[in-house]
């Protein structure tokens, strides 16, 4: 990251960034918006893997939040069984790349410390069930820094009916 990546995301969160791997993805002009955490931060855990930290995003997703997208989402994975499928296919895909982008030597601090159990219940957003949709910022962030096939479903979905994509982001 550049200093002025790192300027950046300070302004979009309003702190300095603690925990940030990489930026995950950004916008075509090359504004952060979606941030690659670490696992561990200060020996705490953070089950988070993609972090949304674009406020433009963040506000029209909160948005979407609010009129009750969420517990329709939900509804849907109770009687959808592909969507399900397709869901829960994404949270294992989720834990397994958290998994990956773990050194040998996080991996053996998240163990002396209690945590692997954790690690491997605790799925997009760090949520552990699996049917309900803890936050759909993180559904989007996992969305935007997936690839083909394990794109997340949910954050699709959210593509789809919302056209995210086409927002103008200025933070």
């Amino acid at each position: 990251m550049t200093p002025e990546q790192l300027q950046r995301i300070e302004q979009q969160i309003g702190r300095a960034p603690r925990g940030i791997a990489e930026i995950g993805y950004q916008s075509p002009d090359g504004i952060p918006m979606v941030l690659r955490m670490h696992s561990l931060v200060d020996d705490k855990p953070f089950p988070t893997l993609y972090w949304l930290c674009s406020k433009d995003l963040h506000k029209a997703i909160s948005q979407i939040e609010t009129c009750g997208w969420v517990k329709q989402i939900e509804q849907e994975l109770q009687v959808d069984l592909a969507l399900n499928t397709r869901y829960q296919k994404n949270h294992r895909d989720y834990v397994a790349r958290r998994d990956q982008y773990m050194s040998d030597t996080q991996r053996q601090r998240i163990a002396e410390l209690g945590f692997t159990e954790l690690f491997q219940r605790y799925g997009i957003g760090g949520i552990s069930q699996w049917d309900k949709v803890r936050c759909l910022h993180m559904q989007y962030a996992h969305y935007l820094c997936g690839e083909g096939d394990n794109r997340n479903v949910i954050g699709m979905r959210m593509e789809q009916e919302f056209g995210l994509s086409r927002l103008k982001i200025n933070n």
